[in-house]
């Protein structure tokens, strides 16, 4: 009672009569403080330069055994230290991070430690555990409580469910809806990352790192006030197969406790980035730098790329002397253009095991699996295979063994659907067993990345996006267009996207429609080829038929050959909900990539990052009639001014790509 009743107080601006002790954090440049008072309850608030980003929130855990981390605690010993140090990434965004903060601990006598962040870009705090034996965490109240009725961008979960249980179970797939904190649903769930505008331009996103062996966090405004609170899956007790054609586990009951703890225990971060502009939240690097750093040694086997993937163009190969389709002559096809085109793998979608056995050990008739993954090897291509989440669990060290022994490369594992504590636990799991077995993981139908990708660098992507598939099934009453230029300032926040990109049928707003055999993209073909360059994705798709690729060749070359991990990247421009544009470094070349809403405008690109010398681009620009047909682009050679400005125009739903080297000398 003492701990509903303190809480209670807190959130309705009731503080109790107690002595504080209070804490000031600040930012190596100075500009963002973080306040936390100590007493009968422990609260932080958020200030940035003069704004405050985060009124006073309670910090608090509550346990199985009705004690609580945060509440009534006995404070030890408080120290700060200085983090300043340089991390080599894996498959990432650029090579170095700069990792510099300053770190408070906060030491309780009930066995834990409170430790906070301050960052230039954010801030964050996270519990540790440091008892002994095991326990079991109740609940885990987060609440942001914020001074206004700010604009927010919410993705909430797509769910039928009504109650809030049916709603743990989701696809962490949407699109955003644009309100305001007080009138958000107060029965639907969100789920992270979220952003909220604040005012004079800046924004503040909530996100998640470090999440292990515990459930993800959602987000909900239960009261229709400015205040959000946490909402957490409680742990399983019982499961039963089902779901998408027998390939997942349904949750039959659950234990009064979202998770069970070892003693010793590092608790997920809980984070504010803060942005004084848009762009700045395009090139943001928390959730990776929070998380566990690498546990494989040597990870010189992990091998970015792009991938031929045929489910999204239905198998579409004609002109040959087989039905196309889940068969052995198929992949064969799709093994040879990749081949053809320097793409690195192919994808056998779902099909190639026996439907509804949940069994990745039984193939169907119509593929020879050993002699695809033979005809891939001779030409220099690697086997990705499809896995149904159950399939891939239950004989999950078999599995790996097997397939790394005939020489398959990787999993697209997929319909997971959950992020309570035994789901996310899979997640480790598969990427741990997938490690020892020299074998990529692609998560689909998944929570977001929380930086796994820098614990285990063989994941290699994550779903968790309202991607391009959405196109087959769905016409222009999904605005996909506005969604490209929203979710790169959110959830690519977090980390990878496997959007799976490259339409070469693309439609207008007016002429778009779901077609599943002969799918098209929102919006023109550059933006296409530009989504290769903005969208972070270490495993890129290559979405379109052979067919659709042969007839475009310059762009096919464009998209086939452009890297997948950087050396740098360089935030340009960018406007929430309507335009973006990235620069991107790999080697001695240069990739710039910028995309628009459904409205037509010029943008100014300052290159003045290229430095000295001369230069030449290679520019796909939106033709002239694209607004009527979007597959029309023109491609040209032009220098790059001295003046290092150039101005591109973006058709309704365009875009634009570049690749920019240095003039070799004559």
């Amino acid at each position: 009672m003492r701990f509903f009743l303190l809480t209670f107080c807190l959130l309705s601006g009731i503080a109790p009569l107690v002595a504080q002790r209070n804490f000031k954090l600040q930012s190596p440049d100075g500009k963002l403080s973080v306040n936390i008072q100590v007493g009968k309850q422990i609260t932080y608030s958020v200030i940035h330069e003069k704004d405050l980003v985060l009124s006073p929130s309670p910090v608090a855990m509550e346990l199985g055994d009705g004690s609580a981390f945060g509440v009534g605690s006995t404070f030890k010993r408080a120290h700060t230290t200085t983090v300043n140090q340089e991390i080599r990434t894996v498959l990432y965004k650029k090579t170095t991070i700069t990792d510099h903060c300053k770190e408070l601990v906060l030491e309780f006598k009930e066995g834990f430690n409170l430790v906070f962040r301050a960052y230039n870009e954010g801030a964050a705090y996270r519990f540790v555990s440091t008892r002994q034996a095991g326990f079991k965490v109740k609940k885990e109240p987060v609440v942001f409580n914020f001074a206004k009725d700010y604009d927010v961008w919410v993705p909430y979960v797509k769910s039928k469910a009504k109650d809030i249980e049916g709603q743990y179970f989701n696809s962490f797939e949407n699109t955003y809806t644009y309100t305001s904190l007080s009138k958000m649903s107060q029965s639907r769930l969100a789920f992270t990352p979220l952003l909220l505008a604040l005012d004079n331009g800046k924004k503040v996103c909530i996100a998640e790192s470090d999440l292990e062996s515990y459930p993800g966090m959602y987000l909900i405004n239960r009261d229709g006030t400015t205040s959000l609170q946490s909402d957490f899956a409680s742990y399983p007790l019982t499961t039963e197969q089902g779901g998408h054609n027998q390939l997942q586990q349904l949750v039959t009951s659950r234990a009064p406790y979202i998770a069970q703890c070892k003693g010793a225990t590092n608790f997920p971060w809980r984070i504010l980035i803060v942005s004084t502009s848009d762009k700045e939240l395009l090139d943001n690097d928390m959730v990776y730098k929070l998380a566990a750093p690498s546990r494989i040694n040597d990870g010189a086997w992990i091998k970015p790329g792009k991938v031929a993937w045929e489910w999204w163009n239905h198998w579409g190969i004609s002109g040959v002397d087989f039905e196309a389709g889940v068969n052995t002559p198929t992949y064969m096809a799709y093994i040879d253009f990749a081949a053809k085109n320097g793409i690195e793998y192919v994808i056998l979608d779902e099909g190639w095991a026996v439907n509804l056995k949940a069994d990745l050990m039984q193939v169907v008739p119509e593929i020879d699996l050993e002699k695809l993954v033979a005809y891939g090897k001779q030409k220099n291509v690697g086997i990705i295979l499809w896995a149904g989440y159950y399939a891939f669990d239950r004989d999950m060290e078999k599995v790996c063994k097997h397939y790394s022994e005939m020489g398959v490369k990787g999993f697209k594992i997929d319909f997971m659907d959950r992020d309570d504590q035994p789901m996310v636990d899979f997640h480790y799991r598969a990427a741990r067993t997938a490690a020892q077995y020299k074998l990529l993981v692609d998560f689909h139908g998944t929570y977001k990345p929380t930086g796994l990708n820098r614990t285990y660098p063989n994941v290699i992507n994550y779903e968790a996006v309202n991607g391009l598939e959405q196109m087959k099934w769905t016409g222009p009453e999904m605005d996909m267009v506005t969604y490209d230029v929203t979710m790169p300032f959110i959830r690519m926040v977090a980390g990878p996207v496997d959007y799976t990109q490259g339409a070469m049928r693309n439609a207008t707003q007016r002429t778009h429609r779901g077609i599943n055999d002969e799918p098209m993209s929102q919006g023109t073909r550059c933006r296409q080829l530009a989504e290769y360059v903005v969208f972070e994705s270490p495993l890129n798709m290559l979405c379109d038929s052979p067919d659709n690729y042969e007839k475009e060749a310059e762009c096919t070359a464009f998209i086939a050959h452009i890297p997948t991990v950087w050396d740098r990247t360089i935030s340009l421009d960018g406007a929430i909900g309507q335009y973006i544009a990235i620069a991107r470094q790999k080697g001695d070349q240069w990739y710039v990539g910028g995309l628009t809403n459904w409205e037509a405008r010029n943008m100014e690109i300052d290159l003045s990052f290229l430095g000295a010398g001369d230069f030449t681009a290679e520019v796909f620009r939106d033709g002239v009639n694209a607004n009527r047909i979007a597959s029309d682009y023109k491609k040209e050679i032009i220098s790059i001014p001295s003046s290092r400005k150039i101005t591109l125009k973006m058709a309704q739903g365009g875009g634009f790509a570049l690749k920019i080297y240095r003039k070799k000398n004559k």
